[in-house]
């Protein structure tokens, strides 16, 4: 696809606002559609179609692509691309207004809010997303009442580092990821593989979700864990006791019980003492 030439013809400029880098690197398409392991089966949710690059290529591997565009401008270029993927569901819209369960379980029947979802549907992920919405995007899908069974986006190589990082430079991302599923950083993309070129390197990442959550009370869990990194650069348990209402001595000693020292900091600590830590902390 030469994305300078569709640009042109359809009289159209990458927007800054929307954070519009599109991937113009076919072997990278490639790679990262390899990474997602697709069969004809597979339902994929793509977010920010752009100009059907990616979409393109799911659309040989996977059985049904439900591609979302929030750039209105973007879609008879998209139309056009794309008109001779039959099994391919365009949707213009803001997918962080929209609920993933209604969107793949519609298919290939066209999105509609008012449609009951398929409840046991197994769907991927696959998306070049734009680098300002990373996080928003992916806590909107890992929190979905339907959740993907995988995940395979582009993102800015520095949130990748942040999303797989381990105990000691863990983050509320990181933590929040990892809940959810098994993170992989699979490999490094070149600024020049996109038009416009970023300023930043960006990386793919791929998420594996677990069957099902490490703790059941995942409100409770993501409390106390946001209590923690609100003021990471204290010890544990003075961290906690501020955004808790409790005293310093109380959380200390509950920490103690689940084996935490309560002088560690906040990144510091795994998924799994982090769930010791919730249920001493609300149980």
């Amino acid at each position: 696809m030469n994305v300078r030439r569709l640009l042109e013809r359809w009289d159209l400029r990458p927007s800054k606002r929307l954070g519009q880098n599109f991937l113009v690197n076919e072997a990278a398409i490639i790679k990262i559609v390899a990474a997602a392991e697709l069969t004809p089966a597979d339902v994929v949710l793509e977010v920010g179609a752009g100009l059907g690059a990616l979409t393109e290529r799911l659309a040989r591997e996977a059985g049904h692509v439900v591609a979302v565009e929030l750039d209105q401008r973007l879609m008879p270029a998209l139309r056009d691309v794309l008109a001779g993927c039959d099994n391919v569901t365009l949707i213009q819209g803001d997918v962080l207004a929209l609920d993933p369960a209604a969107l793949v379980s519609t298919q290939p029947f066209g999105y509609a809010q008012d449609k009951p979802p398929v409840s046991n549907l197994q769907y991927k992920v696959v998306a070049n997303l734009p680098y300002y919405i990373t996080s928003a995007v992916l806590r909107h899908l890992l929190e979905a009442r339907l959740k993907p069974v995988r995940v395979v986006v582009t993102v800015q190589r520095e949130v990748a580092q942040r999303i797989v990082a381990q105990p000691g430079q863990m983050s509320l991302l990181a933590v929040s990821v990892q809940f959810y599923g098994r993170p992989q950083l699979l490999f490094r993309i070149k600024p020049g593989s996109f038009y416009p070129s970023p300023g930043v390197e960006s990386a793919v990442v791929r998420i594996d979700l677990h069957a099902r959550p490490p703790v059941q009370d995942t409100d409770a869990f993501f409390r106390v864990v946001r209590a923690g990194f609100a003021q990471r650069r204290k010890q544990l348990h003075n961290g906690l006791a501020a955004c808790l209402g409790r005293s310093p001595d109380d959380v200390a000693a509950k920490l103690r019980e689940v084996g935490v020292d309560p002088r560690r900091r906040a990144q510091t600590l795994s998924i799994e003492e982090w769930g010791a830590v919730a249920r001493v902390m609300t149980g």
